[in-house]
């Protein structure tokens, strides 16, 4: 009996150590039960996303605790309903939809879609002929202002991620695809509604045979207003700045982040900045060169590029003076632009009875004999007619920018006339102007600031501090409007830049980094070498053993296995379905897949193996493909006609 308890007691002794986990197992058996619950998105919408938005229980990595959370205002089991069924042509001809608009659990809204579809887009719908893809009309998924959903017809171009359903793309497309048709469907219309009203999210999509049911609740608003204060910051974007200082002023841990070390010492902040080449073509008139401000009175153009300035009183007797007075008459003429003047001429100018012609104050003139003083002339005032002398004289080196005066000064007897005329003749043709407006001058210069991203005219040659070897080429642009249009030919017009810049916030000591220093520069695989300060100010060096537990044997990767399955292009562009345009419109959609144990490719219906499970790396080919369309894009040209 002795002999007996004495095993037992053994055995039972020995089991402890035979059962126990090492902390590799233990860390093996937690991350075996955190995938079991979070592996993929479907993991995480049954364990964790649809009862936390319905209000059930949710538990723990290791079902050891449970709680109920409660992450909406309102609960709706079913908050959208969607039902599609395809008829003989192909065409979706019944499209009805159900919505619980108020989440009260019952259907308030409904709407029968009045077209057929044809066409299946991510935010719309296409309707055509049935069975056929002539007479197409392109239809986006809207709310109207109550909120209620409705369709309204865009161009093709305001739809995205078209495809053809209908027979004339294949047969049997919808039923063939229902599960896929119906995400798609659904997709668009929650997205429309889900933009009008951000309080609404959508837990859980769940599909029965054409139908497909959407969960929803509402999570961020629990008003009945539909308008949730983040979502303005949309349409001013500036306004977070303002909101996050204020925000920031009323926050302790804010405040007491802004105070630390880290918070008062050196920081990075971007800056962002442009050069702008502003070239500008403007129609230079002949009031743009020369105009007449004062005096005078008339001002006659005479063609596009002459004009005759006039001053006086030319009608007959129309000044009287007596046995003899004196009139003045003066014309102001503003030059504005002297070098495009090609030449100003007094052409003509008398009177009766005598005149005199200044300009800025000098004599040029004067009849019908010499009269040089300001006073009355020489000789008998009267002098029973008129004169008029057509001298010709060029005026053109006397009128630089600015302000001159004409200066017509009479003697008259009795009744008299006065006048005088200048010609001018100017260059009329298009002025271009081109400055070059650097705001990047003072980053650029700053040592402390450094290129981060720069983007000339669309192409990005600085990305992330490191330069791409890309650079646009000269590009040749017209400038202008009218007859007054230049092509003007420039390596660049606008450069984008983005700067990294390191600024002083504070007078803060920077962090003492020698210790650790000293371990990395000191340490072995075996051996810890440590230095410690001492409050004297010294320091006090230590050895020990060091050594790190044995880490287990990993994989050299996850193992994937490569599938594909044939498609056709049912795919859709303004110019038709696009497998229409092809020799043969069937592909192939590639998948990767995460073997299962015992290295089982998990391939799906119709799909075939193309590459056994293993360390498969298909980044060259990925490369390459993501290049080939790069290029392809470089090379295409969008115009407005066809060509």
């Amino acid at each position: 009996m002795k002999t007996r308890a004495l095993s037992l007691a053994m055995v039972l002794g020995l089991s402890v150590p035979l059962y126990a986990q090492t902390p590799e197992d233990r860390a093996r058996a937690a991350a075996a039960a955190a995938r079991a619950k979070s592996a993929d998105s479907d993991a995480l919408l049954d364990n964790y996303v649809t009862p936390g938005m319905a209000g059930r229980s949710i538990t723990t990595i290791d079902s050891s605790k449970a709680f109920t959370p409660d992450l909406a205002c309102q609960k709706t089991a079913t908050y959208l309903e969607l039902l599609a069924q395809p008829n003989a042509t192909g065409d979706i001809g019944t499209l009805s939809i159900s919505r619980d608009s108020d989440l009260d659990g019952s259907f308030d809204e409904a709407l029968m879609v009045p077209v057929v579809t044809s066409g299946i887009c991510a935010n719309g719908i296409i309707s055509c002929t049935p069975g056929t893809w002539d007479a197409c009309r392109f239809f986006r998924w809207d709310t109207a202002t109550s909120g209620s959903l409705k369709l309204s017809e865009v161009e093709l171009t305001e739809l995205a991620g078209c495809y053809c359903v209908n027979n004339s793309c294949g047969n049997n497309l919808v039923w063939g695809n229902i599960a896929s048709v119906l995400t798609d469907l659904g997709g668009g219309v929650v997205g429309a509604l889900t933009t009008a009203d951000a309080r609404i999210a959508i837990s859980q999509a769940s599909i029965d045979g054409p139908v497909i049911r959407y969960t929803g609740a509402q999570t961020t608003s629990c008003t009945a207003q539909s308008a949730v204060g983040a979502t303005a910051y949309k349409s001013n974007p500036g306004a977070i700045s303002s909101d996050a200082s204020a925000a920031a002023q009323a926050s302790s841990v804010f405040q007491a982040l802004a105070a630390s070390s880290t918070g008062t010492g050196t920081s990075e902040v971007s800056r962002s900045c442009t050069i702008t080449r502003q070239i500008t073509q403007d129609e230079i008139t002949i009031e743009k060169i020369i105009d007449r401000v004062a005096g005078g009175y008339a001002t006659s153009v005479t063609g596009s590029d002459a004009v005759t300035f006039l001053m006086g009183s030319p009608s007959d007797n129309s000044l009287s003076g007596g046995s003899c007075s004196i009139f003045d008459f003066h014309m102001t003429l503003r030059v504005k632009d002297s070098d495009r003047l090609r030449q100003v001429l007094l052409t003509r100018f008398g009177a009766d009875d005598w005149a005199q012609i200044r300009v800025d104050g000098e004599l040029l003139g004067s009849g019908p004999q010499t009269w040089t003083g300001t006073g009355l002339p020489p000789g008998k005032c009267e002098k029973k007619g008129a004169f008029y002398l057509n001298p010709a004289l060029d005026l053109t080196s006397r009128m630089t920018q600015g302000d001159h005066d004409i200066w017509l000064r009479v003697a008259v007897a009795e009744g008299g006339e006065a006048y005088a005329a200048i010609d001018a003749s100017v260059d009329t043709g298009c002025k271009t102007s081109e400055q070059l407006v650097d705001t990047c001058s003072g980053y650029g210069a700053n040592e402390a600031c450094r290129l981060q991203d720069e983007v000339v005219d669309g192409v990005t040659t600085f990305r992330s501090g490191v330069n791409t070897g890309l650079s646009p080429l000269p590009q040749t642009r017209v400038f202008g409007t009218g007859a007054c249009t230049a092509q003007v030919a420039r390596d660049f017009f606008l450069r984008e830049r983005t700067y990294r810049c390191t600024i002083d916030l504070g007078a803060a000591a920077e962090p003492d980094l020698s210790r650790g220093a000293y371990i990395i520069d000191h340490s072995a695989e075996t051996l810890l070498a440590d230095r410690i300060a001492n409050a004297d100010g010294s320091y006090s060096l230590t050895t020990r053993s060091f050594s790190m537990p044995d880490r287990g044997s990993v994989s050299a990767c996850e193992p994937i296995c490569k599938t594909r399955k044939a498609e056709g292009n049912t795919a859709v562009a303004p110019d038709g379905v696009t497998g229409s345009k092809q020799t043969d419109p069937t592909g192939w959609d590639y998948y990767y897949r995460t073997c299962q144990d015992s290295n089982v490719c998990p391939a799906g219906d119709g799909e075939e193996l193309v590459q056994g499970c293993g360390c498969l790396d298909d980044f060259p080919e990925a490369a390459v493909m993501m290049q080939t369309v790069r290029l392809g894009g470089a090379d295409m040209v969008c115009t407005s006609t066809v060509r």
